[in-house]
């Protein structure tokens, strides 16, 4: 039996808006499992990266429970929620979020200077993350001397440095061509794969969803359906 890393149940996150109370999210119960790529999937307004802020600790839940790792982290402050983040989480974002006065490599340690990791390990270890997604040669390079898809590594190389068990990607191919979003899609399943991290990713386009090993469509804040693939004869179906 899978083991769940985070359980998200009876979650509801509303906004007032003036008078109206928008309901971004009504309702939710799911588990996402240890070492699965989980992608949430739905069009613009349905939810989808509103649910990803409320489980990665960026948002509170106006109501219900998110359980990772055991931990309650609806019942957290601002500096425990930043303490479980810095522990359990790496993010992939589509706007890349480097700091354009930091080169490459000292990008990539920031995390591991969060964990207060000594400056010769941390810069061995995102010296070999860079390596993994391919940009050694571009480790003293600073954000504008880099293409958007070099930007992009350097994100993900950011981001699985510090090892986390989970690692959430919201849009991450939003700013792509089409033959750097597969690059990256491939990249980035690859190493959750590899490293047995859970992988949760937060896209419109069904086509990136294919990559995932379970689909929650998400509409008007609510659950519409989810999709687990089946191997069946070394084709990836869904159902």
């Amino acid at each position: 039996m899978r083991e769940s890393i985070i359980r998200i149940r009876d979650v509801k996150k509303i906004y007032q808006m003036g008078s109206e109370q928008i309901h971004a999210i009504d309702g939710i119960s799911m588990n996402i499992y240890q070492g699965e790529v989980c992608c949430l999937l739905g069009k613009s307004g349905s939810g989808k990266s509103t649910l990803l802020n409320l489980i990665a600790g960026l948002e509170k839940p106006t109501e219900g429970k998110i359980i990772f790792h055991k931990k309650h982290i609806e019942r957290m402050d601002e500096d425990q929620l930043a303490d479980f983040r810095r522990q359990y989480v790496g993010f992939v974002f589509q706007s890349y979020n480097l700091l354009p006065t930091l080169t490459a490599l000292e990008n990539v340690t920031l995390p591991l200077i969060f964990k207060g990791i000594p400056k010769k390990e941390r810069e061995e270890r995102a010296m070999e993350m860079l390596k993994a997604v391919g940009l050694e040669e571009r480790a003293k390079h600073k954000p504008f001397e880099m293409s958007g898809g070099q930007q992009q590594r350097v994100s993900i190389a950011r981001a699985f440095v510090n090892d986390p068990p989970v690692v959430f990607a919201d849009e991450p191919t939003g700013n792509l061509d089409t033959k750097t979003t597969y690059e990256m899609m491939d990249l980035i399943t690859g190493m959750a794969k590899k490293n047995k991290q859970t992988l949760v990713i937060v896209t419109h386009d069904l086509e990136l969803a294919e990559y995932a090993d379970r689909i929650v469509m998400l509409q008007d804040g609510k659950i519409e359906k989810i999709e687990k693939k089946i191997k069946e004869e070394g084709m990836n179906v869904y159902g």
